[in-house]
C-alpha cells in the first residue's frame, strides 16, 4: 500500500504540510488536505491530544504521517522547525500567543522558511476582546447569530452538531485560507500568516441571508422564512412508523408534483399565500403520517418533487446513489466519507487508515532529510501522561 506522501495521488501531490496537533477543525482541514494528496505530517505531543477516541478510529488522520516532539522542549521545537524549513504549509490551532511561547510562531518558522504559509485554526480569532477566551463550536456559532437562525420558533435553537462552525465556518475556511496563500507564494516566494477564525467563516456563510434580511425578504427570528422551517414545502415531516421525510419543493413545478403525488392537490393555490401556510403545514403533516417513510420513498421515487427520506448515520452508505458513486468507502473495517470532491485526472482515495502517534517517524525522517527526528521523537512518551499538555488550556 502506498503511503500518505507517495507522489500522484491528488492534485496536491508534492506539498508538504506540518500539523501540529490539536483537536476538532485543525486536524479536520489537514485531513482534506491529506485527501487531496499532500504529504500531511502530524506532530502529535507526548501524551495524545486528549480527544477521548482511540486513534485507530479517528478518521481525521488518516492518509496522515505522524511524529511525537514534545514541544515544550528545546530539542522538540528544534524538530518542528526543521520540518517546517521543507514544508509548504503549517497548521495550528492554539489560542494566540500559544505557539510563540512554543517556539514555533509565525516569526520563528518563517525565519526558516520566508515561503512558508503559516494557517492559523481558532474560534475567536487571533485579535479581539475574546481572543484568549476558551470556546467551542455553539459559542461561536451562537454570537455570529447563526445558531440563533435553527430551529423551530416555539423552541430553544437547534444544535447543528459541530458541522456549521467548526467544520464548515471553521475548516473549510482555513484550507481555502491556505491554499490561496500558497498560490501567492508560488507566484512570489512570500509566505504569510492566514488567520482563520470560526466565527469569521460561520459569518461569512450566512452572507445571503444577510442580504435577504437587509431586503426584508428574511424575518431575524426562526421558523419564520423560506428556508429555516417556516415554509411548509421546505421542512421535515414525521411518517407513520415515527421516521421522517425531508421535503425541499421551492419551486412551482416542483411544488405542484409534490403536491400532486402527497394528494393534497386541492391545497396547492396555498403555496404562495402565507395566511393560508398554517392550515397547508397541518394537510402536509397529516398526509406525510399514513404512511411510513419507505411507502413515501417508493411513492416519490423517480418524480421531481424534491422529496427524500431522512437517513441515518449508518443508513445513509446503502442508499443506491451515495453506493452508486461510492460516496463511503470501507477501509480498514471504517465505513467513512471518500474524499471529495473529485477531479478528473488527479484521482483521490482513502490510501491509509488514521495515523498511529510516532508511528512513521522513521519514514518522514528519510523523505523529509531530517535524521535528527529519529533521535528527537520517543514513542514510550505517548504512554506518560505527566507529559501531556493540556489542549483546553492550549487550544482554540
Amino acid at each position: 500500500m502506498a503511503v500518505a506522501g507517495t507522489p500522484g495521488h491528488g492534485p496536491l501531490a508534492g506539498v508538504r504540510v506540518v500539523e501540529l496537533a490539536g483537536i476538532g477543525p485543525g486536524p479536520f482541514a489537514a485531513m482534506l488536505l491529506a485527501d487531496l494528496g499532500a504529504d500531511v505530517v502530524r506532530v502529535d505531543r507526548p501524551g495524545g491530544a486528549g480527544l477521548a477516541i482511540n486513534p485507530e478510529y479517528d478518521v481525521t488522520n488518516r492518509n496522515k504521517r505522524s511524529v511525537i516532539l514534545d514541544l515544550k522542549t528545546e530539542n522538540g521545537q528544534e524538530r518542528v522547525l526543521d520540518l517546517v524549513e521543507r514544508a509548504d504549509i503549517l497548521i495550528e490551532g492554539y489560542r494566540p500567543g500559544v505557539a510563540e511561547r512554543l517556539g514555533v510562531g509565525p516569526g520563528t518558522c518563517h525565519a526558516r522558511n520566508p515561503k512558508l504559509v503559516y494557517g492559523r485554526m481558532t474560534g475567536w480569532g487571533q485579535e479581539g476582546p475574546l481572543a484568549q477566551r476558551a470556546g467551542h463550536d455553539i459559542a461561536y456559532i451562537a454570537l455570529t447569530g447563526t445558531l440563533g437562525m435553527i430551529g423551530r420558533p416555539d423552541e430553544p435553537p437547534t444544535v447543528p452538531a459541530n458541522l456549521v462552525g467548526d467544520y464548515a465556518g471553521g475548516s473549510l475556511y482555513l484550507v481555502v485560507g491556505v491554499l490561496a496563500a500558497l498560490h501567492h507564494a508560488r507566484a512570489t516566494g512570500a509566505g504569510q500568516v492566514v488567520d482563520a477564525a470560526i466565527v469569521d467563516g460561520a459569518a461569512h456563510l450566512a452572507a445571503m441571508i444577510h442580504g435577504m434580511l437587509a431586503a426584508g425578504g428574511w424575518q431575524d427570528r426562526r421558523g419564520a422564512n423560506l428556508l429555516d422551517g417556516g415554509c411548509p414545502y421546505y421542512g421535515t415531516y414525521e411518517t407513520a412508523d415515527g421516521q421522517y421525510m425531508a421535503v425541499g419543493a421551492l419551486e412551482q413545478q416542483f411544488y405542484a408534483e409534490f403536491a400532486e403525488l402527497l394528494g393534497i392537490g386541492e391545497l396547492a393555490s396555498a403555496r404562495k399565500d402565507l395566511a393560508r401556510w398554517g392550515e397547508l403545514r397541518e394537510a402536509v403533516a397529516a398526509r406525510f403520517k399514513t404512511r411510513t417513510r419507505d411507502e413515501w420513498t417508493a411513492v416519490f421515487e423517480g418524480s421531481d418533487a424534491c422529496v427524500a427520506p431522512v437517513l441515518s448515520l449508518r443508513e445513509a452508505p446503502a442508499h443506491p446513489h451515495l453506493a452508486a458513486r461510492g460516496t463511503f468507502v470501507d477501509h480498514g473495517g471504517i465505513t467513512q466519507p471518500a474524499p471529495a470532491p473529485r477531479f478528473s485526472v488527479t484521482h483521490t482515495a482513502v490510501r491509509t487508515g488514521p495515523a498511529q502517534p510516532g508511528a512513521d517517524t522513521a519514514d518522514v525522517a528519510r523523505d523529509w532529510g531530517v535524521p535528527h527526528l529519529l533521535k528527537a521523537s520517543d514513542p514510550k512518551k505517548a504512554s506518560d501522561p505527566k507529559k501531556a499538555s493540556d489542549p483546553m488550556k492550549d487550544g482554540a
